[in-house]
């Protein structure tokens, strides 16, 4: 019988971190919202017409206020619109690639275009005013 050496143990402990975020991601999923990197930004632009990127950091206290007010909208408005969160410290390109200067910041597209954003916490009733509005849904 093999012994178990530093490289496996690496491995393993790799593999377990690995399925936490894939459970972490499914669980956002069954919730309305999913994970955008910087490696999946484009593909999700493309699987969903209507979209909602809340662009975010974990150090950022305005970005938790939203957050609560973004899960509730991605119940109300599930089916017809997607929602997602991007961190922007673990996806800079995202951020670069919209001049994002400031967070929590909401990017609204529709089929693929930039079609609004939103900069800072507002509150729910103006964040899904925006929606309505990019989307032309109620």
């Amino acid at each position: 019988m093999e012994e178990k050496g530093p490289v496996d143990d690496d491995l393993q402990r790799l593999r377990e971190e690995r399925l936490r975020d894939m459970e972490a991601r499914f669980i956002g999923n069954r919730e309305g919202i999913i994970e955008v990197t910087d490696d999946t930004f484009e593909a999700t632009l493309q699987d969903h017409p209507f979209l909602v990127v809340d662009v975010w950091a974990e150090w950022c206290g305005p970005c938790r206020m939203v957050a609560p007010v973004i899960e509730d909208l991605a119940r109300d408005f599930a089916g017809r619109v997607t929602f997602s969160k991007c961190n922007v410290d673990q996806n800079p390109r995202v951020a670069m690639s919209f001049s994002i200067s400031a967070i929590p910041t909401l990017l609204f597209f529709a089929n693929g275009a930039l079609v609004d954003r939103v900069v800072g916490a507002l509150p729910r009733d103006a964040i899904r005013s925006k929606i309505m509005r990019a989307f032309g849904t109620g």
